[in-house]
């Protein structure tokens, strides 16, 4: 009988546990869910104090804790001046209970914006959350603006509806919000796509926050920004980030969508936007 030799079995599994706890780790970084804050900064002349903005788009009614609590109190943490709802926060084919539960909860603490998203629309059921969310206090904007006072700044929040309310309900929209821009105070435009951004930027607002892309769904670090986003195809432009367009800035969130997405993301994680508008120094 050939006896088996432990120590060399124990010598191969130890030269082979690099190996599997690298394999291990990839995996757990590639398809990473956990929810990243991304904040900017941006300092313009017209901003005399700090004006703090939560940005949180394509929720799609995805889960982040108990009572949606790892999203709510990292916005807590940054305590805003308002938040503002890009769009998807409700799904057409998930059940909705987890945006629920977030809606009701920052609006009892924050000023909140909305504009809609495309799958809100494909739902159906745009009217219901058109009075709903007018029922617990959000500001729903619908080609008009509101005017936020902050530390001596007025900032003219505009929004308009996702392109899938109707070509022209959206161009109209996007007209009646350009005459609101005043060039003495910041003027930000909420509109759910970001591939509009020249149509957006043919009128002087100081800054674009938008959605929908969802991070182009795959990503490779440093050599890829995202792989595919709708309405934009492969190798999309407008994946997520910040994006120079003059003097002006678009701001893109890789959005808050994960367990529902028909296909996984991939060094993609779902993030939060803050954004903290300065003083020129």
């Amino acid at each position: 009988m050939v006896k088996c030799n432990n120590k060399h079995r124990k010598g191969y599994t130890m030269k082979k546990l690099p190996i599997i706890l690298s394999i291990i780790i990839i995996i757990f970084f590639t398809f990473d869910n956990r929810l990243k804050i991304v904040d900017y900064n941006l300092n313009d002349d017209k901003i005399s104090g700090d004006v703090k903005l939560a940005l949180v788009t394509d929720l799609h009614s995805c889960l982040y804790g108990e009572n949606q609590a790892k999203l709510i109190n990292a916005i807590e943490n940054y305590n805003p001046d308002a938040v503002l709802l890009g769009g998807d926060i409700f799904d057409d084919y998930y059940v909705n209970n987890n945006s629920h539960i977030f809606i009701e909860s920052i609006t009892k603490k924050y000023k909140t914006y909305y504009v809609s998203g495309n799958h809100e629309w494909w739902s159906g059921e745009m009217d219901h959350y058109f009075d709903y969310l007018k029922s617990v206090g959000v500001n729903v904007l619908r080609g008009d603006c509101d005017y936020l006072t902050v530390n001596g700044n007025n900032i003219v929040i505009s929004g308009v509806d996702d392109p899938e309310a109707g070509d022209t309900v959206y161009d109209n929209q996007l007209e009646t919000v350009a005459k609101n821009i005043d060039s003495e105070n910041y003027n930000i435009l909420l509109a759910h796509r970001p591939e509009n951004a020249e149509e957006y930027f043919a009128h002087d607002f100081d800054l674009v926050l938008s959605g929908h892309a969802h991070g182009g769904q795959f990503r490779i670090p440093v050599l890829l920004n995202g792989f595919f986003a709708p309405n934009q195809g492969f190798f999309p432009k407008l994946a997520g980030g910040m994006y120079d367009f003059g003097d002006s800035k678009l701001i893109v969130s890789r959005g808050l969508s994960k367990e529902n997405t028909k296909l996984p993301r991939i060094f993609n994680r779902p993030e939060l936007v803050f954004v903290t508008l300065k003083e020129t120094i």
